[in-house]
């Protein structure tokens, strides 16, 4: 897969050639988006967005990605109002 703004040695993006933010589109399956809505309900300070990035940051922590700016976006949505994360 290729990525923009991801070199081809390092594997690290190039933090000043790819946005801030992009928009995903994907499709999971009914029961996990169930889930997600019990757990925002259940949750009033999280949102989808921040439980998306969660999740994806910490998947990619937990299995061995090295770059802290994933371990930093990932403590920031686990501990938000924290300045030291973002």
């Amino acid at each position: 897969m290729t990525v923009p703004g991801m070199t081809q040695d390092s594997g690290e993006p190039e933090l000043a050639t790819i946005p801030r933010m992009i928009s995903l589109h994907g499709a999971v399956p009914a029961g996990l988006l169930l889930s997600m809505a019990r757990f925002l309900e259940h949750h009033p300070r999280w949102d989808h967005y921040r439980l998306v990035q969660a999740a994806l940051a910490g998947f990619l922590v937990q299995h061995g990605l090295q770059s802290r700016a994933i371990t930093r976006c990932y403590l920031a949505n686990l501990f938000p109002g924290r300045a030291g994360f973002r």
